[in-house]
């Protein structure tokens, strides 16, 4: 159903393309916007490696929440880990593309839970984290992408 990566020797392990999700601060959402047209976006996000699936929030009204209630299917996208090597000028760059199924998760003991997780990537510790979800956590909405395909690859930009 999904395509492997053409060129095979690009291609990085899924362990190597899981620690690039683990680590990489942004991704890029892409969804099925109005008319047929894709709508991507750039998002912080948390990646839960255990229950295979990525998490992140926004705003429970807009074109991401309408775009992803139309249609559940989704792409999210990941780059980073860049390297330069002695024999090469050009540097090589990691990616990760992960194809899923995306749900707008209501608001309850578990999503709040999940918030705090996120919320500890980015904050530099948890008192600044709990005052953040205490003056604007009600407001937002997680959201939780179920993966279907992860794959990486590693190519040399030039």
């Amino acid at each position: 159903m999904f395509r492997d990566i053409r060129k095979k020797k690009n291609q990085i392990s899924t362990e190597a393309a899981e620690q690039l999700l683990r680590e990489a601060r942004r991704g890029v959402l892409a969804v099925n916007g109005r008319e047929g047209y894709p709508y991507a976006i750039p998002i912080n996000y948390y990646y839960d490696r255990e229950a295979q699936k990525i998490y992140f929030h926004g705003a429970r009204a807009g074109h991401k929440a309408e775009a992803i209630r139309a249609c559940d299917k989704v792409c999210f996208t990941v780059y980073g880990s860049e390297t330069i090597r002695e024999e090469a000028w050009a540097p090589y760059l990691r990616s990760v593309v992960v194809f899923g199924r995306c749900r707008l998760l209501e608001q309850s003991p578990e999503t709040m839970a999940l918030l705090k997780r996120f919320a500890m990537k980015y904050y530099p510790d948890e008192a600044l984290a709990d005052q953040a979800i205490l003056e604007g956590g009600r407001a937002v909405r997680m959201c939780e992408i179920e993966i279907e395909h992860l794959s990486g690859k590693e190519v040399q930009e030039r």
